[in-house]
């Protein structure tokens, strides 16, 4: 029996003794197959490929976990530490022995929260591996492709997780879209943990947000006022989006409130 994973969106599934037949995460009209049609690994594979994970600190007690050579989406998690119990945001395939040695080094996990079903990954196993909980919105319950007793579905608009950590549910790219706020980042300026349910984009002095980032399906003026209105009252200084290079670095608050505005005016007004 084997937790087969997905190549292309890196997701783990239950054990079976044969690949499973076909990826619904990848099959929904937000992603894709694989270029090569249908492909699946292993942990044990990866480790044997050479994989391996750096840890890169973004600011004081915020840091980057990301893995290389880059596999499936190639986003990198944040751990995020914090005295009442050290949080993961979003998640990503690999993991190993090295990893959880890092980790534990750094504080040890106690809570895994993940913005939206294309980061769940091998989130069953982290969980296992430092005892922690994962917190998933109830709307993307259907995206579990792992169920297992480890994970909580969370339900309404917000989810206070420690003092100053607090999950939103902005939904948008997925019914369940999540964002952490750190009340206590940058110095007390804030900062927003978004992956891609508010995407940074190559000019870091925007955003934009999406219903398909591969498929370029947009989002209607609805979902993106909505999102606008919900990170509207929330302070932050700083937004880190879902890959290394991809952190609104100052003024994020209003680099959202004006990319909302460009987004909508985008989709109502023809260009010349």
């Amino acid at each position: 029996m084997e937790h087969w994973i997905c190549k292309t969106c890196g997701t783990q599934f239950a054990a079976s003794e044969q690949q499973p037949e076909t990826c619904p995460i990848c099959r929904d009209e937000r992603q894709y197959i694989g270029y090569n049609g249908q492909q699946w690994t292993t942990l044990a594979q990866m480790q044997q490929d050479g994989f391996q994970n750096e840890f890169r600190e973004h600011e004081p007690g915020l840091i980057g976990i990301g893995t290389t050579p880059s596999f499936a989406i190639g986003e990198r998690a944040l751990l995020l530490q914090h005295p009442e119990g050290n949080v993961l945001w979003d998640c990503m395939s690999f993991i190993d022995d090295a990893t959880v040695a890092e980790i534990k080094r750094l504080g040890g996990l106690s809570a895994i929260a993940i913005s939206h079903p294309h980061y769940y990954s091998t989130m069953i196993e982290w969980a296992k591996r430092f005892g922690a909980t994962i917190y998933l919105h109830e709307y993307d319950r259907q995206h579990v492709m792992r169920p297992d007793k480890r994970i909580t579905f969370w339900s309404g608009e917000t989810l206070p997780l420690k003092d100053g950590v607090t999950l939103y549910r902005l939904g948008g790219h997925f019914a369940g879209g999540t964002v952490l706020h750190w009340q206590q980042g940058v110095n007390g300026k804030g900062a927003l943990l978004s992956g891609d349910i508010i995407q940074v984009v190559a000019d870091r002095q925007w955003v934009s947000f999406m219903y398909s980032y591969p498929n370029l399906i947009p989002l209607p003026a609805s979902a993106v006022q909505r999102i606008r209105e919900k990170v509207e009252p929330l302070q932050f200084e700083r937004l880190y989006g879902a890959w290394f290079e991809r952190i609104v670095p100052h003024d994020a608050h209003a680099v959202v409130q004006r990319s909302a505005e460009r987004y909508l005016r985008a989709l109502e007004t023809p260009r010349p």
